[in-house]
């Protein structure tokens, strides 16, 4: 019973519990199930990008090219509709730009050796850069959209599955895969053991450079995903799309038990921290705090849980376990 009570994916649920409870206190329409289900929309592409980013932190690495990866994906997606392509093959386009983006990050961290924060930080310019450039050519300068996407796409962004908006069911879905993939499968167990000693793992004839260049792709994909569902919701493509998503994916992530240093992390944690991230900025919103305000809440948040993580595990460290009576 300790240990379940002490599980940090447990703690993040009753932090969830506790913080519907009090905006729900301080304004009842936030408890509404309409608002809480299609509120959901505006905040499930976070942790679309937050779930798999959880992997590639697991294995020892880091991503912060996502965010322009988003854009990037969405404005393939534009371009290839603008000229006539099928949306199956729009939609192709799209996702194959992701996974060429994870592909390229995951392959000059190999050949270069640099740290992958320095590879992915100049990953998240070049992949704005180039979103920004490809947009010219179909005359959407800057930040303008890329707009006459098919009704049939379109409607996805608010299409009702079983109940749940398109975005949160598809979030939900990807989810469960990211779930078995990392806690059931052989890779995700390899995932792990490369995140908690690469060097041995390596020794050990693990393929390290191939489980770490799938994390990356895979990343790319979910970038992808995100980018598609938001041009889906907002009607139109943008080169901005993910820019509000980096540091919540992040925070998601390693709100949800990543480690910095690997080799420790959880798909349902990312995925209970997501919905607190968006659910207090909801909150604050509806309660009146200004976005400035509610950013810097965000952040205070963060360390005040990563604070209760630590404080959780020495205090696992001081209590005695009884040994079970032998049968």
């Amino acid at each position: 019973m300790k240990r379940l009570v002490m599980r940090w994916e447990v703690l993040l649920l009753g932090l969830l519990v506790l913080e519907l409870a009090i905006f729900g206190a301080i304004n009842p329409r936030f408890l509404n199930l309409s608002s809480l289900l299609y509120g959901t929309s505006d905040f499930v592409h976070v942790g679309i990008v937050a779930v798999p980013l959880t992997l590639v932190i697991i294995a020892g690495g880091i991503d912060v090219s996502f965010a322009s990866t988003v854009g990037l994906c969405a404005i393939t997606f534009g371009i290839a509709n603008f000229f006539g392509m099928p949306l199956a093959v729009s939609l192709a386009v799209g996702f194959a730009t992701g996974a060429l983006a994870g592909l390229l990050n995951a392959t000059i961290i190999r050949l270069t050796r640099l740290q992958p924060l320095v590879v992915t930080l100049g990953a998240l310019y070049m992949f704005s850069g180039a979103a920004t450039v490809l947009s010219g050519v179909v005359g959407a300068n800057g930040y303008d959209g890329i707009g006459g996407f098919p009704a049939v796409f379109t409607g996805l962004g608010y299409q009702m599955i079983l109940g749940l908006p398109m975005p949160l069911f598809v979030f939900l879905a990807f989810s469960l895969v990211m779930l078995v993939l990392l806690h059931v499968t052989r890779f995700g167990r390899l995932v792990f053991q490369i995140g908690q000693n690469e060097s041995a793992a390596r020794h050990a004839g693990m393929p390290v450079a191939r489980v770490q260049l799938l994390t990356y792709v895979i990343t790319g994909l979910a970038a992808a995903l995100a980018g598609l569902l938001l041009s889906a919701y907002f009607g139109s493509a943008r080169v901005d799309l993910g820019k509000a998503t980096l540091l919540p994916a992040i925070t998601a992530a390693v709100l949800g038990g990543a480690s910095i240093y690997g080799g420790q992390g959880s798909v349902i944690g990312t995925i209970i921290a997501t919905f607190i991230i968006g659910y207090l900025q909801q909150g604050l919103q509806m309660s009146g705090v200004p976005s400035q305000v509610s950013s810097a809440l965000s952040g205070a948040l963060l360390v005040v849980v990563v604070a209760m993580r630590h404080g959780a595990s020495l205090l696992r460290e001081f209590i005695p376990v009884r040994p079970r009576p032998s049968e």
